[in-house]
This record gives C-alpha cells, structure tokens and sequence, in this order.
C-alpha cells in the first residue's frame, strides 16, 4: 500500500474529509464496540503477551485486522483524534489502562482471534458501574 497526503490524493481522487469532533471517553468506547457489534462473527487478530513487554514495546504493537484497527478503519473515530492502530495509541485514545486494553486485545484471553463480539463486551464492561470495593462496603455499613 502506498501512502499519499490528503493534499496528494484530492489530485486523483474526491476526498471526504470529518471535521474534528470532540468526543467523550464513553462516547469513543461505544462508538469502538457499536463498530465490533456491527459484524458480531467476525475474527479479530489479537496481540502477544502484551503484558510481558515492555512499554515502549507494547505501545508499538499492533496487528492487521484487529479490534485496534476496526476502530482506526471507523473516519469518526479518526475525526475525533485517533492517530493509528497501535497499542499505545488505543490505550491514549480510549483512557485505557494497560489491565483494561489487554482484556480486549491479549492473545494469552482468547488466543489467535477474537470475535468482534466478545471484543465489543469486554469494552462494554469498562463502561459498566464498578461495585464498591470491600473496604467501601464496610464503611458504608458502619456508617449507616
């Protein structure tokens, strides 16, 4: 693939182009599984042991046809500020933290693929209200 400026490709092709849009993390996160839902059987690429690399390392990763790259493929998310499909850049994008994109991603969960579906409940679950904590539960109780 050979890649060109916008301003090289209005020379042989329409482009349409997104304004940017400011987006809220829980807008991006349902726009990223709502894209995932869309074709629910789908075999994504995951990525390897994230969790054994590096930083630097991990937030280069990426890998064709992943849930990664079905959110950079959406002009949406890309108008919103999404710069590529790696790692790093999901985890930037999306307000992940590293626990939270390798239950979307990691090969170690779901091995070489994962449907689009289970990708889009995973991301799904970060949006869910988080029950309280035990220590929460007990001051709650004493509390009251």
């Amino acid at each position: 693939m050979k890649h060109q400026t916008v301003e090289q490709l209005r020379l042989v092709a329409e482009v349409e182009t997104f304004p940017a849009q400011t987006m809220t993390r829980k807008e991006r996160l349902e726009r990223w599984a709502e894209l995932l839902e869309r074709n629910p059987h789908w075999h994504l690429s995951t990525l390897r042991q994230t969790e054994h690399q590096t930083p630097s390392v991990r937030a280069n990763m990426r890998g064709d046809g992943s849930p990664i790259s079905v959110a950079y493929a959406d002009p949406v998310l890309r108008a919103a500020g999404l710069a590529d499909d790696t790692y790093g850049e999901a985890r930037r994008f999306f307000e992940l933290s590293d626990d939270e994109l390798h239950e979307v991603i990691c090969y170690c969960h779901y091995g070489s693929a994962v449907s689009a579906a289970t990708a889009a409940a995973q991301i799904r679950a970060v949006l869910a209200p988080k029950p309280p904590g035990f220590f929460a539960t007990l001051r709650r109780l004493f509390m009251a």
